[in-house]
């Protein structure tokens, strides 16, 4: 339940960033910035501290590289998926899921990396030194 959890989180934050229906902030800062200016300014640092938060969480658990890795897996799977018949890349709407799909993909692998880790070895990853 903690790895769903976490990418449900990790899709709503970049869904709510960008998606392709109007509902988004992306669109509502392009089409409301002179109205509502100090509303969407304070939307867009909320998302950037969300941002900062997984994005740490990750690169502490699993580094860039376990990024890239990560990210290589979900698109060999898309590719298997296209060369299979399931999926049409053709659609550029259903590109941009897939895209939210796997880059949620990657943030809550990332966040529940550690959890995981000390689950099946016993041991801790500890990135603070108390003197």
């Amino acid at each position: 339940m903690g790895l769903f959890l976490r990418w449900v989180f990790a899709f709503l934050l970049l869904a709510a960033t960008y998606n392709p229906t109007p509902y988004n902030f992306v669109s509502w800062a392009l089409a409301s910035y002179q109205t509502q200016l100090p509303l969407i300014v304070l939307s867009g640092l909320v998302l950037v501290v969300a941002y900062i938060v997984y994005l740490t969480a990750t690169l502490r658990s699993i580094g860039l590289f376990g990024m890239i890795l990560v990210l290589a897996i979900v698109a060999a799977i898309v590719w298997v998926l296209y060369d299979r018949g399931f999926i049409n890349l053709a659609n550029p709407t259903l590109n941009t899921w897939i895209a939210l799909f796997s880059l949620s993909l990657v943030l809550a692998i990332g966040m529940y990396w550690s959890i995981l880790w000390r689950r099946i070895s016993g041991q801790l990853e500890v990135d603070d030194n108390d003197p």
